[in-house]
């Protein structure tokens, strides 16, 4: 295992024999950047698209991206460019870790650029404001794709600590198994353990949602709330991802695995997580923009929430720690209002 700082030229061994696959990266954050090192350590051709002239100057000169992984080094061989179609001409994958709620704007105008055999994988967490669509739909409708071209990556995968190859594992899930192998061969590595899944929706609804348990967490931890409150509130929160997801023609197997409590384990008691972070801040009495602004980066539980609820609102069903959460940060709930609500539910037996 290597540190953060150390020489990027120790890659994996299967980076050392090299996949053959060609991988773009749209995204040059924190996210989009460590797995754009952790495709080109298990041994693609990687290039990143990112808007900043000065980062992708210094991801491909310096091999680092001090703005958003400060300290790390990554691979040589990895090079970035504000010009998406360079980037994307001649892709065989196309990794997507922008903004969710800016997807279908930044993708529709590439569309041509798109190579029709190239698979696409979403890296983003999130459900579409005004259409409560997945981010692997509006990748699919955005860039003109079959489902069976799209693919998401979803797992515990904060991504500092990838950047510094502490071991985790992913899943990979798409509606088609040889897509999901062909990702996984793309990004496996000596650190990086991807499993494979068929169940999309409920791999993305755990992605979503577990960004906003996690911002109810911040918030409750910034009053000062314990562990038993975080521990209440991320075990209710999973019953509320699994409601939904079922509703929603999920996998019941998916929500206890990587994809379900292992990312909401990870999101809600890492400081490095921003939507836990961003809850912190609220908690602790700043407003939604202050609390925006000292987390520095996007937090996708802020507005996924209103549309995560209203997802729920339309198949009936209840998510009350969901629902105070859109209280708080979209509808001006006192903060110290928002733990009575996070178990406003009847009195029964304990169920999903």
């Amino acid at each position: 295992m290597s540190a953060a700082g150390t020489s990027a030229a120790g890659t994996s061994a299967a980076g050392a024999s090299g996949t053959g696959i060609r991988a773009a990266v749209l995204g040059s954050g924190s996210w989009g950047t460590t797995f754009a090192a952790v495709l080109a350590d298990a041994g693609c051709d990687v290039r990143v698209w990112g808007r900043d002239a000065a980062t992708c100057a210094q991801i491909t000169d310096e091999h680092r991206n001090e703005r958003y992984l400060p300290g790390v080094a990554l691979p040589a061989g990895l090079t970035a460019s504000t010009d998406p179609r360079a980037v994307l001409d001649g892709a065989d994958l196309v990794a997507i870790a922008i903004p969710s709620q800016s997807a279908r704007a930044t993708l529709e105008p590439l569309r041509d650029a798109f190579g029709r055999d190239a698979v696409a994988v979403s890296l983003m967490k999130g459900v579409e404001l005004a259409t409560d669509r997945r981010m692997s739909q509006v990748v699919a409708e955005a860039l003109d794709l079959p489902a069976d071209q799209v693919a998401v990556v979803s797992g515990p995968n904060l991504a500092r600590e990838i950047a510094e190859h502490q071991p985790t594992a992913t899943v990979v899930a798409s509606t088609s198994p040889e897509t999901a192998r062909f990702v996984a061969r793309a990004c496996a590595s000596s650190y990086f353990r991807p499993y494979t899944n068929d169940d999309v929706v409920g791999v993305e609804l755990c992605g979503a949602v577990k960004n906003v348990i996690a911002l109810a967490v911040g918030i409750s931890q910034g009053r000062g709330l314990g562990y038993n409150t975080m521990a209440t509130v991320i075990t209710r929160g999973l019953v509320e991802i699994t409601r939904l997801g079922l509703a929603l023609g999920a996998d019941a197997d998916t929500f206890p695995g990587l994809a379900g409590m292992g990312d909401l384990m990870a999101t809600c008691a890492s400081p490095d997580s921003r939507n836990h972070t961003l809850g912190v801040h609220v908690g602790q009495g700043m407003t939604l923009p202050e609390a925006i602004a000292a987390t520095g980066g996007t937090a996708e539980g802020v507005k996924s929430s209103r549309s995560v609820l209203e997802l729920a609102r339309s198949v009936g069903v209840e998510m009350p720690i969901t629902a105070a959460v859109v209280q708080v940060l979209h509808e001006g709930l006192p903060v110290d209002e928002l733990a009575p609500l996070l178990l406003a539910r009847p009195h029964k037996p304990e169920r999903v």
